[in-house]
């Protein structure tokens, strides 16, 4: 037998950085040769160790870039975190295009076992969905959808195996906010983006009646038309919960059988539509999960497919990283001008970007908003950016884009999901329980201790690549084959579990009155 593998209980990740990561808890006064320091204090796995002596208000560097400003002089060996190391403005040179380069497609791409549509839209998932244009007909929405739980009432789908599921798409907004105003705009472009995705075969629409959000505003705004498989009605108008309940029953026994009829057939790479997120982060998301998805995403995009990048506030401080990358100056513009909104916004309401990373994140080693989002754009590979859309907007390139979102995961990924994301792909480092209905999600664990603490909820373990068991090309080819893997059929951790309904969170920026 061969002798176990030492994991190195220091990562250094560029000659420049002034930090080291921890791989694991290393004691006040031990001593590290091979940056010829001894630590301090006791430092916590994932997080940053001083290689040099600091002076105060210096810039301090990780990946080579600045993630903030020492707060106080740090020697050698000390521990690097919030109580020394302060936010700053950095000013960045965005060279949009400079790093733009061709890629190389392959000669024959991958396929994945799909759905394809009669209108030829791709799906990997068929489901029946159930919509509430509003809060007050969520329990309307849930009670028709309870009817056909194949965990509580299996006889419901018993005759329609091509079925996934009826799943409830339920909300706490739609009233008292603007019917003209950019929020309703948003919160109904979204709701139109679930109606038409590919992994819905039929939708209802479900109102009270008398609501702000108005259905047929709805359906205007998204050029939506009733038909076989969408159906739209109120409460108001049915005459009770009761009856309303009981019609929308009907209705989706009377659109079973058409969508039992699709069967699974060869779909090229080039109709996946991925949707990347991140949450609870730490500082192993940059190193292992992150950059091996963004290795998977290389390869998607040279298969012919679409990745989309989001969460805004967790790309600023890095967004020059993708301004470089941009295919246009159009395109490299529309990023910076995502970024200002958000600095205005945030500023408008009394908050700072450096709000984000969140408590979790920093306890896993993360410190300010610029360490963050150059972990986190890792996710994003080395391909061009090819475009930039609002949030929900549909996505119609094909390559590396970005959609602009907050960085909260289940608002983010309902706006990528809405966008057209038939599958998503999520790394955590602290942990996560989140699903997707109706794209699945598969999710990637940063680091080993996450892994057998949460094994459950995860996909796959990437904190095999600080141990040396995997490099980030290896597990980027893993990851890649996953995609198709579950695209294709295979249940992820999430799906096996039941998440995804109560996730679905539009995302709602106006005043609630």
């Amino acid at each position: 037998m061969s002798a176990p593998k030492t994991v190195p209980a220091i990562i250094r990740l560029r000659p420049e950085d002034d930090v080291i990561i921890a791989t694991q808890p290393i004691p006040a006064g031990t001593v590290l040769s091979e940056e010829g320091i001894t630590t301090l204090g006791d430092i916590p796995p994932g997080h940053k160790i001083a290689t040099r002596d600091i002076a105060a208000g210096e810039a301090v560097r990780r990946y080579n870039q600045i993630i903030g400003l020492a707060s106080v002089a740090i020697p050698a060996g000390s521990h690097i975190h919030v109580h020394n190391l302060a936010m700053t403005d950095v000013q960045m040179d965005h060279a949009i295009g400079a790093d733009a380069r061709n890629v190389e497609m392959v000669a024959e791409p991958a396929s994945f076992m799909g759905y394809r549509r009669p209108d030829g839209r791709v799906a990997t998932r068929n489901y029946i969905g159930i919509i509430s244009s509003v809060n007050c007909s969520a329990r309307v929405v849930r009670s028709i959808a309870d009817h056909f739980r194949r965990d509580i009432r299996p006889e419901a789908l018993a005759d329609f195996p091509n079925v996934d599921g009826v799943v409830a798409l339920t909300h706490g907004i739609g009233c008292a906010v603007d019917s003209k105003s950019e929020s309703m705009r948003i919160v109904r472009r979204t709701l139109a983006g679930f109606a038409t995705h590919p992994n819905f075969a039929a939708v209802l629409f479900i109102g009270l009646g008398c609501e702000t959000n108005q259905i047929s505003e709805i359906m205007a705004q998204g050029g939506l038309a009733e038909g076989a498989n969408l159906k739209a009605f109120t409460i108001q108008d049915q005459g009770g919960t009761t009856k309303t309940i009981e019609h929308g029953v009907n209705q989706i026994k009377a659109m079973l059988a058409d969508a039992n009829a699709i069967a699974r057939q060869p779909i090229p790479v080039s109709e996946l539509v991925v949707g990347l997120q991140c949450g609870g982060s730490d500082g192993y998301s940059g190193i292992t999960a992150n950059p091996a998805l963004g290795h998977a995403v290389d390869i998607l995009v040279s298969h012919g497919g679409t990745a989309i990048l989001s969460e805004t506030p967790e790309i600023y401080g890095a967004e020059h990283l993708l301004t470089r990358r941009a295919e246009t100056q159009e395109v490299g513009e529309k990023l910076i001008a995502r970024i200002d909104w958000w600095k205005e916004h945030t500023s408008r309401n009394g908050a700072e970007m450096n709000n984000n990373p969140s408590a979790g994140n920093k306890a896993g080693g993360l410190t300010t908003i610029l360490e963050k989002s150059l972990g986190a754009v890792a996710k994003a590979g080395t391909t061009n950016l090819r475009g930039v859309y609002e949030y929900a907007e549909r996505v119609t390139e094909h390559g590396m884009v970005f959609m602009d979102s907050p960085g909260y995961d289940p608002v983010s990924a309902t706006g990528q999901v809405a966008s057209g994301a038939n599958l998503i792909c999520f790394t955590t480092g602290r942990g996560s329980a989140f699903g997707c209905v109706p794209a699945p999600s598969l999710k990637f664990s940063t680091n080993t201790a996450t892994w057998k603490r949460q094994e459950d909820d995860m996909d796959l373990n990437c904190g095999t690549i600080i141990e040396g068991e995997a490099t980030i090309e290896e597990l980027g080819e893993t990851i890649f084959q996953m995609m198709i893997d579950c695209a294709s059929g295979k249940k992820s951790k999430s799906e096996e579990l039941g998440y995804g309904q109560d996730e679905f969170v539009p995302w709602q920026i106006g005043v609630v009155t």
